[in-house]
């Protein structure tokens, strides 16, 4: 017979035992060719795999291997430390609206998901040239757990190296139209409905911010809530953003409405100015307000590099909040944070 100290320290073991066999994992490895001639043949093959013993929700995130979206998803270093020129695209997402549109995948134990990439979509190699080069995938996931809430693994991660020779130029991005009218791509009627209805309101927002700005040169609840301790260089940096973002005419824009990513709102090339792709969680989103298809055209012209070329460095308001808090000089070059800012809701002076 076992004393009871001894069955509480082998109940504790099993438990322990119990616990560490139910913690959920994943491994990721990047596979592709040994070597292409021409960047535009660098395609690799991420593949994520459920390591662990219960079925995850892995939220689809732009910047996550999993989706297609030509974004900054990949480290890519040769021997000497040199990176590609990242060319591809800057999308707004909300992980917690994405969670609810349910823009995720579901792996079961065991189960892997393989979702193929084309570098030359979103890196451009001909300043860091030919040569051996490490490509490893961004490993960083969001689980939705009961209630939509959210978890965050880091995926163990292999990497994979390809020799690169030949053409270093990446491919080709559509360019766009400005004209007195909107310009339409895939969108049905009733989308170019609510892009036209859309526009305009942006375009309140942008002369509604560029105004305030203007005429508040000091701490104010609205600025320091979204761009953190006042100084007036970092409101000058807003305010640059806001006088050009003001000075487009988003009715002229080129919308592609062809995304059919349910997480992701929308999101541009910053060098292909006035070209906007918007995706399945642009569609559920009011026209006006927070996280509002008027807020994210703010949002997506921000990131134009005529317009100041602002950053995703947060998602969401509750992390704007924070960033302003935590890193003002972050806080002015985040397109989110600009978004809130310009839709003000809930209204702050």
């Amino acid at each position: 017979m076992f004393s009871s100290s001894v069955r509480t320290a082998l109940f504790a073991l099993a438990a322990s035992a119990v616990a560490v066999s139910a913690a959920p994992g994943l491994s990721l490895k990047v596979t592709g060719p040994s070597a292409v001639n021409g960047v535009s043949n660098l395609k690799v093959s991420a593949t994520l795999t459920n390591t662990g013993d219960e079925t995850l929700k892995v939220l689809n995130d732009p910047l996550s291997p999993l989706s297609t979206i030509p974004a900054n998803t990949f480290s890519i270093t040769n021997a000497d430390g040199a990176s590609p020129d990242f060319t591809g695209v800057m999308a707004k997402f909300v992980p917690q609206r994405a969670a609810e549109l349910g823009g995720y995948i579901t792996l079961a134990p065991g189960e892997s998901k393989t979702v193929e990439h084309d570098l030359s979509e979103a890196y451009n190699f001909s300043t860091s040239g030919e040569g051996s080069y490490d490509v490893e995938a961004r490993n960083v996931f969001q689980i939705v757990q009961d209630g939509d809430k959210l978890d965050t693994i880091y995926a163990s991660n292999e990497a994979h190296t390809a020799e690169v020779v030949g053409s270093l130029t990446s491919r080709a991005i559509p360019a766009g139209h400005l004209g007195k009218r909107a310009t339409f791509r895939s969108c049905s009627s009733t989308q170019q409905t609510q892009l036209n209805q859309a526009a305009p309101n942006a375009q309140t927002y942008a002369a509604g911010a560029l105004s305030y700005l203007q005429s508040h040169t000091s701490a104010t609840t609205r600025y320091t809530t979204w761009f953190g301790a006042y100084t007036a260089a970092r409101h000058d940096t807003v305010l640059s953003h806001f006088t050009k973002i003001s000075s487009n005419t988003f009715t002229s824009y080129t919308f592609d409405c062809a995304c059919t990513d349910a997480g992701t709102y929308a999101y541009v090339y910053p060098g292909t100015f006035g070209v906007v792709y918007l995706c399945g969680a642009f569609w559920q989103a009011p026209l006006t307000g927070t996280d509002s298809k008027a807020g994210t055209l703010i949002h997506e012209s921000s990131h134009f590099t005529q317009n100041g070329g602002t950053a995703d460095n947060v998602y969401g308001q509750s992390g704007a909040k924070s960033l302003a808090l935590s890193n003002p000089a972050s806080a002015v070059t985040n397109a989110d944070s600009h978004e809130y800012f310009a839709e003000n809701n809930p209204a702050q002076s």
